[in-house]
């Protein structure tokens, strides 16, 4: 377990620094840990859940007391991995329920990169959501040049099937889009402050915090609709190169017809055919048949099927 004050800058302090009371604090802590030290943060709530059943980011209201929890994908290798974990927060502080290291490592980050002229509970929690989206974009970014690279391939005729990957980052987007959601959702129930924890000044930063993954929704459902159009740009694709295909084979198919013409009819067992006995009989036909080839290759040509 850690512990923190919210001062100038986050710092590290111990138990006893955070039950004095002069500053707003944070503490990180195992489910276990909280259950047995939950007495010191006086939050009145008792956590009695399997962190690795989270499945939401939301925030519920208690009396005394605001819980939530936070199921957050990871963004970097876009696996199945999700990092889930509890938090409790009055007007005092706020406690982190995290049976991994996910917590921690960003209040690190906030603690090497964030000093306040005004600390308050309010900046923190911003501070802290912001961490957990602040490669998002670039991550994104990064999701659209390859789906650019994509279509090119696609208009290059390199992809002649529809790609699998395509599949793949869909699924990714619509988890993301669903984690936005949540988000809007956690920061909307922080700014409603209905139990009065946040001072009405700071209310703005959750307000902020809410406009940029609204931002960050709106650019998941562009490249979702990017995908549809590549997707729509694929078959579009394959459509085409049936269609030559099609046309191919009825250029072959019309121009044997007129030949296998000429060889049924000449195939025919009849008595008395005076081209039969004609000694050019046999370079006329080849002539023939060469010449209506000919005729039908220009045909082809004006009729811009070739």
């Amino acid at each position: 377990m850690k512990f923190y004050l919210i001062a100038d800058s986050l710092t590290e302090c111990s138990q006893e620094d955070i039950q004095k009371g002069d500053h707003q604090y944070v503490a990180v802590v195992t489910t276990e840990e909280y259950r047995s030290i939950s007495d010191i943060f006086k939050m009145g709530v008792d956590i009695d859940m399997d962190l690795k059943r989270i499945r939401d980011t939301k925030a519920v209201v208690n009396y005394d007391s605001l819980m939530g929890t936070f199921n957050i994908p990871d963004h970097e290798t876009f696996s199945s991995r999700k990092f889930q974990l509890a938090f409790l927060l009055d007007e005092r502080g706020i406690v982190f329920v995290d049976d991994d290291d996910y917590t921690e490592r960003l209040l690190l980050d906030i603690q090497h990169s964030r000093k306040w002229k005004l600390p308050s509970l309010e900046r923190f929690v911003y501070d802290f959501l912001e961490e957990t989206i602040k490669n998002d974009l670039r991550m994104l970014d990064a999701l659209e040049e390859e789906l650019n690279i994509m279509e090119t391939q696609i208009m290059a005729g390199s992809i002649e099937e529809y790609p699998m990957q395509l599949n793949e980052i869909r699924t990714d987007l619509l988890d993301l889009y669903k984690h936005y959601e949540h988000l809007i959702d956690l920061a909307k129930e922080l700014e409603e402050n209905e139990n009065g924890f946040f001072r009405e000044k700071n209310l703005r930063y959750f307000r902020l915090f809410t406009e940029r993954v609204e931002r960050l929704k709106d650019n998941v459902t562009q490249l979702r609709d990017f995908i549809v159009q590549l997707r729509d740009l694929v078959s579009g694709q394959l459509s085409i190169k049936q269609n030559h295909i099609m046309t191919l084979l009825t250029i072959v198919t019309s121009i044997f017809m007129p030949l296998t013409l000429i060889v049924g009819w000449y195939g025919m067992n009849f008595r008395y055919m005076p081209e039969l006995d004609w000694r050019l009989g046999y370079p006329v036909v080849i002539l023939c048949s060469l010449a209506i080839v000919a005729a039908l290759l220009i045909w082809f040509k004006k009729k811009k099927w070739l």
